[in-house]
């Protein structure tokens, strides 16, 4: 399992990695509405194995570090957490070991956020992108820059099998709007995915015991998310 060897410094370091992918429902994968690319990369592993949920896959860069991966977005988002897996066993120096998250609205004005060790890390590894004051639970930008900075062995090209970005899942509270309810458990002869208003859902809560209940918005003519 992956651990972090500091919470109040802006560069952490990371041991290990975990091998499977949990992450809370709170939040949602949001890298699907982005544009992707790279600075550079062999043929055959480009930007698109970076999302082609393939651990056997990888995107390996052929240039000069540092080496970055660029994702951007038609509008400003919510980001709060990165996700990478990479794998010293099999890579050894093509695996990173020091990388940069940067944020921004384009090219001309990102600024690092986060600068994180990876110490032979094999697995998924955690980078918060959360700051140290609770206000800062995400952080709001049009661009999210992932810089490799080194390699493990003083490697000169890099290794990145899957990258993740999730941000926190819109909630609505209010009555008489349309939801959409993820995962919950429904009770026998109930759809697992239905579209119910606001007062309906609070009485169905009433009623039913939900171990992993998420209300989406999916239709706001006025909100306050």
């Amino acid at each position: 399992m992956a651990t972090e060897s500091s919470e109040a410094d802006e560069e952490s370091k990371l041991v290990g990695g975990n091998q499977q992918l949990v992450v809370d429902d709170s939040l949602r994968e949001m890298a699907k509405q982005a544009a992707w690319s790279v600075s550079s990369c062999k043929p055959g592993n480009g930007v698109l194995s970076l999302r082609d949920d393939n651990l056997d896959s990888f995107w390996q860069s052929d240039g000069a570090q540092p080496h970055l991966v660029n994702i951007q977005f038609q509008k400003k988002v919510k980001l709060q957490l990165v996700v990478l897996y990479v794998d010293y066993k099999l890579d050894e120096s093509y695996t990173p070991s020091k990388i940069a998250i940067r944020a921004g609205d384009g090219f001309h004005n990102l600024k690092e956020i986060k600068t994180v060790e990876l110490v032979k890390p094999t697995g998924w590894v955690y980078i918060s992108l959360s700051g140290n004051d609770p206000r800062e639970a995400f952080v709001n930008t049009f661009m999210l820059q992932i810089a490799v900075l080194s390699n493990h062995l003083n490697g000169r090209d890099t290794h990145v099998r899957q990258i993740k970005v999730y941000g926190p899942r819109p909630l609505c509270y209010v009555s008489g709007i349309l939801f959409h309810i993820n995962h919950f458990n429904s009770r026998p002869g109930s759809s697992s995915h239905t579209q119910l208003y606001a007062k309906e859902i609070l009485e169905l809560c009433k009623e039913t015991s939900y171990t992993r209940t998420c209300f989406e918005c999916i239709k706001l003519d006025t909100h306050v998310c």
